[in-house]
């Protein structure tokens, strides 16, 4: 099977999509089928394929972290694309290449799979004045349903993306597919005493203390300065507790300076961004992930920090709550004190309890590799094959 998988971010990007969508074309290409990314490139000055990537113009997008935003519609795009000739067209994006995808299966009468990574009515204030907010919010659910409506398939990693749907409108067949993690790159095992040390000493951090991290974008919907404030309000010193934030983003200065008002930067970090290739060190540096993020939907992050064998401690999120096995993979908190009396009590396990955790949340992430996912997005490729020649069929009848 061919299939080209669209994506805005995916060039020179650090970001849960990418990580997801690279997941999704090893597995498919291991399991012998031909992937096509058509990506949106702000250092690319005309349209070229190298290495399974139609790289596609686009300018940089200061209010969208500096990312390229393609203009959605290009002759010689279409042509890349038609000549490719894939069975499946998959949209993981709602912006110019996102409609690309779009225009690309309607005019090569090709399934489209459309899955949603992110409600964006959390994230309306990147683009609109504060007087706008509820008309832009009116205006991005009439979007999102255009391109839901567009689609053969739904799909998204988390059943937020079912309620999200519904509360905008649209009931269509909804397909949860799993977000996976690299267990090869992140085995902890990789990642020795010595270097383990030197991570420490590199960040100023005691090797007796228990490192929580956070890892992902610095805006206001991961609630960062929740954790901060959650920290201060419970977490001492006594506790020999150092929390490491990885990433950078909009909110980040201004975090900075939370941490400074709060008096916690003896127990606060920030490392700043991070290239994706280094994360499996700094997870492995770790013992513990804590977020107190209500907006993700199946966090790349969170998974790779398991795949890592570092148990979660998530705030409780109704719609993701089956994310976390308590005691199992983790515990979910509600408020400052059950964070830290969990965090208190992964710090208190011997080195023995510790590794015996460790490789019980390992296992349960196992089974949500490379493969696991190309199996299951193969699956809705079919159908929506099926559906659409039942369509095209139909048509013809009429016709």
């Amino acid at each position: 099977m061919r299939v080209a998988l669209f994506t805005e971010t995916y060039v020179n990007s650090i970001n849960g999509v990418m990580a997801h969508i690279k997941t999704l074309k090893y597995g498919l290409e291991q399991l012998g089928h031909e992937v096509l990314i058509v990506t949106a490139d702000k250092h690319a000055r005309h349209h070229y394929i190298q290495n399974g990537i139609l790289h596609c113009p686009a300018f940089e997008s200061k209010r969208l972290y500096g990312f390229g935003v393609a203009p959605p519609y290009s002759r010689k795009r279409q042509r890349m694309i038609a000549d490719f000739n894939p069975d499946v067209i998959h949209i993981h994006h709602e912006f110019g290449i996102g409609l690309s995808g779009i225009r690309a299966a309607r005019i090569l009468h090709k399934p489209l799979v459309y899955t949603l990574h992110t409600m964006y009515d959390q994230y309306i204030y990147y683009i609109a004045p504060r007087m706008l907010l509820r008309l832009a919010t009116k205006f991005s659910h009439r979007y999102e349903r255009f391109i839901a409506r567009s689609a053969t398939a739904l799909t998204s990693p988390s059943q937020k993306g079912d309620e999200y749907f519904k509360r905008i409108g649209v009931n269509k067949e909804f397909n949860l597919i799993p977000n996976s993690a690299d267990l090869e790159a992140f085995d902890p095992n990789k990642i020795t005493a010595e270097q383990r040390r030197e991570f420490r000493e590199q960040y100023g951090i005691a090797q007796d203390r228990c490192i929580a991290c956070f890892v992902g974008r610095l805006g206001k919907e991961k609630s960062v300065d929740v954790l901060l404030d959650y920290w201060a309000k419970t977490i001492t010193a006594e506790d020999k507790l150092h929390l490491l934030i990885v990433g950078d983003g909009p909110d980040k200065a201004a975090l900075e300076e939370q941490v400074k008002a709060l008096g916690i930067e003896d127990m606060v970090t920030f490392t700043g961004l991070v290239p994706h290739d280094k994360m499996p060190t700094y997870f492995a540096c770790c013992d513990v992930y804590v977020t107190a993020s209500l907006s993700e939907m199946n966090s790349i992050s969170m998974l790779e920090g398991m795949a890592s064998g570092l148990p979660t401690l998530q705030r409780y999120d109704e719609l993701n709550a089956d994310q976390i096995k308590s005691g199992v993979n983790g515990y979910l908190f509600h408020n400052a004190e059950e964070m830290a009396a969990k965090l208190r009590e992964i710090a208190a396990l011997t080195p023995e309890e510790m590794q015996k955790m460790k490789e019980t949340v390992i296992e349960t992430v196992r089974s949500r590799g490379s493969n696991e996912l190309a199996t299951y997005m193969l699956e809705i490729y079919e159908k929506a094959l099926a559906e659409k020649q039942q369509e095209l069929d139909n048509y013809r009848k009429v016709v």
